[in-house]
């Protein structure tokens, strides 16, 4: 069965923050099934974003939010343990994939956070960016180099997008992933600027992501996420929708009709 469909919610965070509820029972009209909240429960807190969740019916995916480690780290795992978030999922900062050692040092903070969070019955997942693949040592990828340190509890949201810009194959990634990788951010756009690029709905960029999806992996999610539009947010999110739910890519809450039956 084909992974569900979600949204980031950096996608409307401006739309949420104004109307939380209301893009809630949008998004869910779309068809879409669940989110991976971001910036909603310093605003809103925590219960208000959970029933708002439930209301519409969709299913909280995953909570982009900081790692738990450090100064802070249980009241960030206090606010998520009662939005009711399973999965916590960040990065790490493009300068730490400037050497073997940065990488080290950073490591030990998601595994840190790995640690406290399985305390919780909460698991952490790695969300990459580019420097993850640009980067290489002695022949090996910083991306390696980082699965192979971090604690084998820690899961993936690889993000496809930005592995394209790292000079890596997002499908061939996924594969060797394996079960490891629970979600997948999907973007699609020119793949070229990490501050300047301009996301255009899925399917209407230059990403393959009828190979990329179809890679047999652990992938319980696509979440669509467009940070840069040049139309409107809810019309892009409705196309990607389109895209990769019509062609049997991904599970929504239904299928579209054809292009030509709708007008």
């Amino acid at each position: 069965m084909a992974a569900g469909i979600g949204v980031m919610m950096y996608t409307v965070l401006e739309q949420a923050r104004a109307d939380l509820e209301g893009t809630m029972a949008r998004l869910a009209g779309m068809g879409y099934l669940g989110v991976e909240t971001y910036g909603l429960v310093e605003h809103f807190g925590p219960a208000r974003v959970r029933e708002a969740i439930a209301s519409a019916g969709l299913t909280l995916t995953s909570a982009h939010t900081p790692f738990p480690a450090g100064p802070g780290a249980e009241e960030l795992l206090d606010l998520n343990q009662e939005l009711g978030a399973e999965v916590l999922v960040w990065s790490m900062e493009r300068e730490e994939f400037d050497s073997p050692d940065a990488i080290r040092r950073g490591v030990e903070r998601v595994n840190e956070a790995a640690e406290r969070a399985a305390a919780r019955g909460m698991s952490i997942a790695y969300h990459n960016h580019f420097a993850e693949f640009s980067q290489s040592f002695a022949g090996r990828s910083a991306y390696d180099l980082l699965l192979e340190l971090l604690d084998h509890r820690v899961l993936v949201e690889l993000d496809a997008y930005w592995t394209v810009m790292g000079g890596a194959d997002p499908a061939g990634v996924l594969a060797g992933l394996g079960e490891r990788a629970r979600f997948v951010h999907v973007k699609d756009g020119p793949a070229v600027s990490y501050e300047e690029d301009v996301m255009v709905p899925i399917g209407e960029g230059g990403i393959d992501w009828t190979r990329t999806l179809s890679t047999p992996s652990g992938l319980r999610w696509h979440i669509v996420e467009l940070e840069r539009l040049h139309i409107d947010t809810f019309e892009a999110l409705r196309r990607s929708y389109d895209h990769l739910v019509g062609r049997g890519l991904s599970r929504g809450a239904f299928v579209p009709a054809p292009t030509e039956e709708r007008a």
